[in-house]
């Protein structure tokens, strides 16, 4: 897919050497969970569907350091219903939100399908990262959230800082033609299999696409390994998705925990809130 190792804004002076940096941020993890649900669970009494369905969000929200967003991926994706994506201040946190979501309810019939973990960290190629850049857990929600992971050559890293800085501006003056599209990139090296987590929020799937079509012709597509699986999903409150699957009906749906970040209508719904 996209070679985003550094962001799709515009082109921008090289960010200092590390040696020249101000201290490190705290920490801040991000996770990706893609979860697949028990395909007997949906034969079980409604009423049992439905508290378990309610046992499941409580447990979405147990932890409010933790900003969580809810994804439904329903028939998107073979196997993979749900997708949990995290901020949280350590992966310990991470550990423990997803152990007691697991064994909570509806959880206890999901079967983890994708798990992707990272950092967030200043970029190399990017002095100031825009909100179009570095911001997908902030603000109103956008209706489509698309998460990958992403590895790039060892002849990448083995180039010299000003030719990758030089494909890296191509890079982005490429992704600032397409505002509507906003980006996240968290750093994955020695934690997961892949090098970065990218994700990519927005209203206008079309305009992704053409995004992601144009950075094919780039050269910074030369370096890439491996950009799959790719998750796609729609932004949805964990009440909506509940109903969708059948744990609520209408009128309980109404009630229950709305654990997603800002709605795409601007209303809170976060379980968690930055900090």
């Amino acid at each position: 897919m996209t070679d985003n190792a550094g962001g799709s804004g515009t082109d921008r002076n090289p960010a200092p050497d590390a040696a020249q940096q101000p201290e490190r941020p705290p920490s801040r993890y991000v996770h990706a969970l893609a979860l697949g649900l028990d395909p007997a669970w949906r034969r079980l009494p409604a009423a049992e569907r439905e508290g378990s369905g309610r046992a499941f969000a409580a447990a979405l929200e147990a932890d409010p350091s933790i900003v969580t967003h809810t994804y439904s991926m329903i028939g998107l994706q073979a196997g993979t219903d749900l997708l949990i994506w995290r901020l949280a201040p350590s992966l310990d946190a991470l550990e423990q939100a997803a152990a007691l979501a697991l064994r909570s309810g509806l959880g206890a019939w999901l079967t983890v399908r994708e798990s992707l973990i990272g950092t967030i960290q200043p970029s190399q190629y990017v002095r100031n990262p825009t909100q179009q850049e570095q911001s997908l857990f902030e603000g109103e929600r956008s209706a489509y959230l698309v998460v990958y992971p992403f590895t790039k050559s060892t002849e990448w890293y083995l180039l010299g800082r000003d030719a990758r800085q030089g494909i890296m501006n191509e890079h982005m003056r490429i992704g600032h033609r397409y505002p509507q599209v906003r980006q996240l990139l968290a750093y994955s090296f020695g934690l997961d299999d892949q090098d970065f987590i990218v994700a990519y929020e927005t209203d206008d799937l079309p305009g992704f696409v053409d995004l992601v079509r144009d950075l094919r012709g780039s050269d910074s597509r030369r370096s890439t390994v491996r950009d799959t699986p790719i998750l796609t999903a729609v932004h949805r409150p964990i009440g909506e998705i509940l109903e969708m699957l059948g744990a609520t009906t209408a009128a309980s749906t109404r009630s229950a925990a709305g654990v997603s970040g800002h709605g795409r209508s601007g209303s809170r719904d976060t379980v968690g809130a930055a900090r």
